[in-house]
């Protein structure tokens, strides 16, 4: 059992309230559930559609057959009827699309007319429509009606029960007009309690587990649910979220909230972090801990604010001006994310940096289910000097020089003691100098020891597939899905594996696993990128002098799907 369904239509039709809802119904009857979304940047009008895929057997990817096309108006049966597979399905409003061929393919279904009959109102055909499928799959439709008890628990149950009977209503019909040819067989899901969860709301989860009490942000998607979702916890974990006016007082607010004693974060798109880049630096110069939550989208300028890339990888690298230690952290699912973030805030106080966690749109909105993330991993240790620690001290400079190039870190106020930060170079102290000595130990202390430290942090990437593959597909970041499931079916003819990066900056070490090693040894390596230049390819050669044989990027603000991306492949492998 492997269905994907999709919802076409404009923005303000409802795609999301009709796809989120399935979602969590199909996750709920223990099904796998993987959605995406391609959607404009409007709020009313355009072509938008939201995906979900469902299988007994868990799920990673998009495909790019469709078994069911919802279509919320013409311009969907235009654009996606050639992707509906020969024994799939479109359902369709007779009385708002017209002219339809009369073929085994199409099924009508009245969403206004029964929302209106039915529910009682003409905007509950988004749940005619939930109905539909579930009678298309003959699931039972008790869960959709707790499901809708749920989520619409605020309103009044005259809008409850109506919305109740619109969903009834679009089971009904289609399970008495639906032909023998709409035959959707499932399999029985295992009884695994699963998660549906999007990558915005596993960094979200993650800042909460390491005890993140400030978060600000300026809105900015793809990074906005990360606020959204720390905003809707405020009171029960005690966490602070502030609306920026802008980035650059967003990174400062976090940078402040850092000095003063919490741990903070910010997060933000390219657009955004480059109005960040100068807080970076402050971050950098004054050693504040602070955590960057930077999920990409197309550039340059406002580019396609809706879309998907991975090209600011170097820009994150080399955000903020001078030199000076940082993290960059690529996690590919949510569970990554999860922990990703738990340890971005660990390694930013420990180290006294910047650390970033960098997505995308495609991460960011994407729903998988999961198992339960682990746990065992989650780390929380408050590594500042606070009111008992520091009555045991006689002297405190800020800035001692010590031989990892990490100093006392104090909370001002906690104590007699003066905690002084500076962004002009400082001594010990934090007092302003000139001198070229002073400078050049700070600089070493900030770049070189803290790096040296940093280096054995990084876990190397994961190897999913043959312990001696002849063909190694390289990625990172939100490629992990599509690439791990193109390696189940590529192994099918050629020994092969994929490689994938969580943890980029500083690159890993190769004393726990010679990645290098395997990659020379390969007879084909393919490093596969959401961008044009190939910039982790370029990273990678950069660090290990290792290049590798071939390079698939796509660029056009989409995400790779299984399908077309084994296409790609296996053309390259046939022609090599």
């Amino acid at each position: 059992m492997d269905f994907t369904i999709r919802i076409g239509g404009e923005a303000g039709q409802g795609l999301q309230t009709i796809g989120g809802t399935l979602g969590k119904i199909f996750s709920r009857l223990h099904y796998h559930v993987f959605t995406h979304q391609d959607y404009m940047s409007r709020i009313r009008g355009g072509h938008n559609y939201y995906q979900i895929r469902i299988s007994e057997k868990p799920l990673t990817a998009s495909r790019s057959p469709v078994h069911v096309l919802i279509a919320l108006d013409k311009l969907t049966i235009d654009t996606h009827h050639d992707q509906v597979l020969e024994t799939g399905v479109i359902l369709f409003d007779p009385d708002d699309i017209k002219g339809t061929p009369d073929e085994d393919v199409y099924l009508p279904v009245p969403f206004t007319r029964l929302a209106k009959e039915k529910g009682g109102n003409e905007i509950m055909a988004n749940t005619v429509a939930v109905g539909a499928i579930l009678g298309l799959f003959d699931f039972e439709h008790k869960i959709a009606e707790q499901a809708i008890r749920e989520s619409l628990a605020k309103k009044s149950d005259q809008i409850i029960e109506g919305n109740i009977k619109a969903m009834q209503a679009g089971y009904k019909h289609v399970q008495e007009n639906k032909k023998k040819v709409h035959n959707f067989s499932t399999s029985e899901a295992q009884k695994d309690d699963l998660m549906l969860i999007n990558g915005m709301h596993a960094i979200a989860l993650g800042a909460i587990t390491a005890g993140c009490k400030f978060y600000s942000a300026y809105p900015m998607t793809p990074s906005t649910g990360i606020m959204m979702y720390l905003a809707a916890k405020e009171k029960e974990f005690d966490i602070i979220v502030e609306q920026a006016e802008d980035e650059i007082s967003a990174i400062n607010m976090a940078l402040g909230a850092s000095f003063a004693g919490v741990r903070a974060m910010t997060g933000t798109s390219g657009g955004g972090f480059a109005l960040m880049t100068e807080g970076v630096s402050l971050a950098g110069i004054t050693e504040t801990p602070i955590v960057i939550c930077e999920m990409q989208r197309p550039g340059p300028a406002t580019g396609l604010p809706t879309r998907t890339e991975q090209g600011d990888l170097f820009f994150v690298i080399h955000g903020g001006h001078g030199e000076f230690s940082k993290v960059v952290l690529t996690p590919g699912t949510p569970e990554q994310a999860f922990l990703a973030t738990n340890k971005a805030f660990d390694l930013a106080e420990k180290y006294q940096i910047p650390v970033f966690v960098q997505g995308d749109q495609y991460l960011a909105d994407c729903e998988w289910t999961c198992a339960r993330f682990a746990t065992d991993k989650l780390k929380f240790k408050d590594y500042r000097l606070r009111r008992k620690d520091l009555e045991e001290l006689t002297e405190y400079d800020r800035y001692t020089f010590t031989e990892n190039g990490i100093s006392p870190l104090a909370v001002p106020g906690e104590s007699e003691h003066l905690v002084v930060v500076d962004s002009d170079e400082h001594d010990e102290a934090g007092h302003i100098i000139e001198d070229a000595e002073t400078r050049k130990r700070m600089v070493e202390k900030r770049l070189y020891k803290k790096t040296a430290a940093l280096r054995r942090e990084i876990s190397p990437p994961d190897l999913y597939g043959a312990e001696n593959p002849d063909v190694v597909l390289l990625c990172f970041g939100s490629t992990y899905g599509v690439i791990k499931e193109v390696v189940d079916i590529l192994s099918e003819k050629f020994t092969s594996a994929m490689l994938h990066f969580s943890e980029v900056y500083p690159f890993p070490l190769t004393d726990s696993f010679d990645y290098t090693r395997l990659l020379e040894n390969a007879r084909q390596t393919i490093c596969i990128e959401n961008n044009a230049t190939g910039q982790f390819a370029q990273l990678l050669h950069a660090e290990t002098g290792f290049s590798c044989s071939h390079r698939l990027n796509r660029y056009d603000g989409r995400p790779f799907t299984t399908d077309s991306l084994l296409e790609n492949i296996t053309a390259l492998l046939k022609a090599s």
